[in-house]
């Protein structure tokens, strides 16, 4: 235990990580592979060499225990990394407990979350490769704000497709994006061939994450210098949020802190990996034995409630085929205010790190959550975004429990970023008119069956 009281600990420029820590190289076991839908053989290269760079493409498969940093990559970061750790002393007063609670902020970048992390080495890697414009879809706007920014940086352009719900609602989202130089469009848009579909169906359709990542994709997909970019799942989105853990590992240990608890909310996953992955390393190795727990939405809960299984990461099924806890690839969740976590699957290698037992998964429905984010904002002074509040519940619910049991538990959460563009959400919940989005489990499992009839089959 330390006997040092402090409430923010930093880590000089040099002490930053230099590498990316890839956990397939430590598994006990490798994840399935993604499938061709046409063949149902596991894709290779050549099949991705259409929307992403060699280099991503090879950081996707590769199984080497470590990835360099580019110099060019490692000079933007040093626009705000290394980000700050810092102990809730008056969050844990206010709760009255015996708890140790850290987070990690990545709230202090550019874009204000933790995405800049992977888009500045995509656009970074595009550029290298030639490439002049990347597409990509947003849920509540922090990763099409995070690449923007980072095609700036490379001189690329950047075109986005942000979920409609979204769009309305965080209207500043949008000019932040634009500032940067993106082009934002509402999706469903009327301009691809997927959106004109979703649109025709469904005219007042509020969107999803797998439609708008179906335009993007399409668009991509018909250039030979515009490629597309994604905020999170892949395998190589989740190596480049590393950096978050490996310094949060640097500065527990500078004041002798070990966590009992990790904690971080789930979409598609890029914040949870980004945060527990280095912690899982030092667990499987023996030398640490947190407990690592994923949030999600009661909304959209793939982890607890979706099935495991191949599914398209889009609702257009122009993705690979990838096994995950999914509840359907055209299952669009209720337009809650996390929007970034309104994805129908999670993140390959998650699902397979917690079909192997080595996470939990707990959902959270938003009252719960906007409660933690105001409780957290009036004492520690920060103002989450909706994203990371369902960590924030599960760490006060975990922090409560502490007070009834007297156990001095070190809980280690992210606070993966600012709600400053949120606030119409916070203003909804003060005024009392914010509803619970959650599916009974009854409901959620007839939603699931009937998902389990459309998705896709696998050849041969």
């Amino acid at each position: 235990m330390s006997t040092v009281k402090r409430h923010k600990v930093i880590l000089d420029e040099k002490e930053m990580p230099t590498r990316w820590y890839n956990i397939l190289h430590d598994l006990p076991t490798p994840p399935p592979p993604y499938l061709h839908p046409a063949t149902g053989q596991p894709v290779g290269p050549a099949d991705l060499l259409a929307l992403f760079p060699m280099d991503l493409i090879e950081q996707e498969v590769t199984t080497a225990q470590y990835v360099d940093i580019p110099p060019e990559v490692l000079d933007v970061y040093r626009l705000w990394r290394p980000s700050p750790l810092y102990r809730a002393h008056r969050l844990e007063a206010a709760l009255g407990t015996p708890a140790r609670i850290y987070y990690k902020y990545e709230g202090v970048s550019p874009a204000g979350s933790h995405k800049p992390n992977t888009s500045v080495p995509q656009a970074f890697y595009n550029a290298k490769a030639g490439i002049k414009k990347l597409t990509t879809e947003t849920g509540a706007g922090q990763w099409g704000t995070s690449l923007a920014f980072a095609c700036a940086q490379f001189g690329l352009e950047c075109e986005v497709w942000q979920v409609r719900a979204s769009y309305d609602s965080k209207p500043y989202r949008r000019l932040m994006m634009e500032t940067f130089g993106g082009v934002v469009h509402p999706s469903p848009s009327e301009l691809t061939a997927a959106g004109r579909a979703i649109l025709a169906a469904h005219p007042d359709s509020p969107g999803s994450l797998g439609i708008a990542i179906s335009e993007a994709v399409e668009v991509a997909a018909q250039s030979e210098t515009t490629n597309y970019a994604l905020g999170s799942v892949l395998n190589h989105v989740l190596l480049h949020q590393t950096i978050i853990g490996e310094e949060a590992l640097r500065q527990l240990a500078k004041i002798e802190e070990t966590p009992d608890l990790i904690v971080g909310c789930t979409g598609g996953g890029s914040n949870f990996a980004g945060l527990s992955f280095p912690f899982l390393r030092e667990k499987l190795a023996g030398r640490m034995s947190p407990v690592i727990r994923a949030v999600e939405p009661a909304s959209c809960p793939s982890l607890t409630q979706g099935t495991y299984a191949y599914d398209f990461g889009d609702t257009a099924g122009m993705t690979p085929l990838m096994k995950m806890h999914t509840l359907g690839h055209d299952f669009i969740p209720d337009p809650i205010h996390a929007g970034g976590l309104r994805y129908h699957g999670m993140s390959p290698l998650i699902s397979h790190i917690y079909e192997s037992g080595l996470i939990e998964a707990v959902a959270k429905k938003q009252l719960e959550c906007f409660s933690a984010g105001v409780l957290f904002a009036r004492t520690e002074g920060i103002v989450p975004a909706p994203e990371p509040t369902h960590a924030l519940a599960e760490t006060v619910a975990e922090a409560l429990r502490c007070k009834e049991t007297g156990e001095e538990k070190v809980i280690l959460t992210a606070l993966c970023g600012h709600g400053h563009l949120d606030l119409p959400a916070y203003g909804a919940y003060l005024a009392g008119e914010m509803t619970d989005h959650s599916y009974e489990e009854a409901e959620i499992r007839d939603a699931v069956a009937e998902a389990l009839t459309r998705l896709p089959s696998i050849p041969g």
